[in-house]
This record gives structure tokens, sequence and C-alpha cells, in this order.
């Protein structure tokens, strides 16, 4: 028999969920006051290192809400837990993984999540933060004007195999040109990863060249890969905070 209790990583967090317009639906977690955020976890799910990193977000006054795309919500990293949530990701339709200039089609559930929690919450805009898989997904949700601070940390899909994935920012044209009349008219991107973290490719070597001076880009030094979880750095997620109180507190 399945359990129901909750894991000990997200006690204090409200599970629910949330539907589109699409009548597709994923449970989420939700804690905290304030501004809202998206903290969409990396591969392989809800682990206790991103519910530390939300709780974060949550003590700095914010409503955070992290949806549950795959893998098992409160379970720790490792190799059966990656290896279960890379088959749920590799056999699903929402999500691209080699594709190049294709935005991945979770990123109308995620658009959709953001304007209800604005449309509840009011303020300039809710923020969203994704890593590693799902990294991009912030900059993909950035098309819809309820996204006032996207984050994106350690983006690494498309998988960078071969120089065209590695440098592709998982967005369609149509989307990009959204993002790029955004990222002009001042909608800023920040961007965190480790300088030789091969995972990422050189896409923020493309979001300089196609964003210019609204890419907030963030080298930290050294070979890591999680920036706010795993490896956590104590300057990224600085950064993070102060760049969501900044965007986000009218």
């Amino acid at each position: 028999m399945t359990s129901t209790a909750t894991p000990p990583a997200l006690e204090g967090w409200t599970l629910g969920h949330h539907t589109d317009d699409e009548g597709t639906t994923h449970p989420t977690y939700r804690g905290g006051s304030g501004p809202g955020v998206v903290v969409i976890h990396e591969i392989p799910g809800i682990t206790p290192q991103v519910a530390t990193f939300a709780q974060e977000v949550v003590d700095a006054g914010f409503t955070v809400v992290m949806p549950h795309l795959f893998g098992t919500p409160g379970r720790g990293m490792s190799p059966a837990h990656v290896a279960q949530a890379f088959r749920q990701v590799c056999v699903s339709r929402e999500f691209t993984k080699l594709a190049t200039g294709e935005t991945t089609p979770v990123a109308g559930w995620l658009r959709s999540l953001a304007r209800t929690l604005h449309a509840e919450l009011g303020g300039p805009g809710v923020g969203a933060l994704g890593m590693c898989f799902t990294g991009g997904f912030a900059l993909a949700m950035m098309v819809d004007d309820s996204v006032a601070a996207p984050v994106l940390c350690q983006p690494s899909a498309p998988f960078p195999v071969g120089r065209a994935r590695a440098a592709d920012l998982n967005l369609s044209p149509e989307d990009l040109a959204t993002v790029k009349r955004r990222a002009a008219g001042g909608c800023s991107v920040l961007g965190l990863q480790f300088a030789k973290d091969p995972a990422t490719g050189t896409r923020f070597d493309t979001l300089d060249r196609e964003l210019g001076e609204a890419f907030l880009r963030v080298d930290l030094p050294g070979a890591g890969h999680s920036t706010v979880t795993t490896q956590r750095q104590q300057v990224a997620v600085d950064r993070v905070l102060g760049f969501f109180g900044e965007k986000l507190r009218s």
C-alpha cells in the first residue's frame, strides 16, 4: 500500500494542485507569504536540498509554490531516484530533451501557474526559478507578462550533445522574440552557473548575445553544478534573493 504521509523534507508545506486551461494537472507544494515565486525542481525531483532552498526563499518573505513534475517528492538524491526521474522525463511529451529551437511543452502549464499566482497575490509579477534540466523553463515562462523575475540556475536542456544543443535556449523562435522584447523593455534575467560546468554548454554566451545587458550573468568559480542546492553557494543564494526582492516588491 502506498503511504500518504508527508515526507519529512516537506513538512509544513501545503499540498495542492494546479490545472491549466488544457486540463493538465500537476501537484504543488506551497509555503510562505508575500510576493509569489515558482521554484521548479531539478532532476531527480523535490529533494531535501531543493526543499531547503525553497524554505530559504520563504524565510526571505515570499510565497513559494513548488510544482511536482517528476521523481518522488521528498526523496533524497540517489542513483535509483535519478534513474527513476530520467525514465519519467524521457517518456513524457511535456519535456524536450534533444530538440533545438523548441520550447518545452510544460512551459504552457507553468505560465498558467504563474498567472494564477500573480492574479491572487498582485504586485509587479512573480518570480520563476528553474534549475538543471528545468533551468531554462523560467526563461520560457517569461513569455507571459506575469513573470517579472526569471532566474536560470545551471540550465542544462536540451542535453548539450554537440555545439548546437550546447548553445540552445530551449525556446522556439517566436518565444525567443518575445523574451528579447520583454528584456529590452526592462525585464532582466538572472543566470547562475559554475564556470566549468559542462552541463550548461555555451548557453550563457547565447544569452549574453541575445539579451545584452538585460542578462545578469553569475559565473561561480570551479566545476560544480547545483548552484543553490547540492553544491549550494551562499553568494548564489544571496544573489537570487536580492533579485527577487528588487523585482517583486513594489
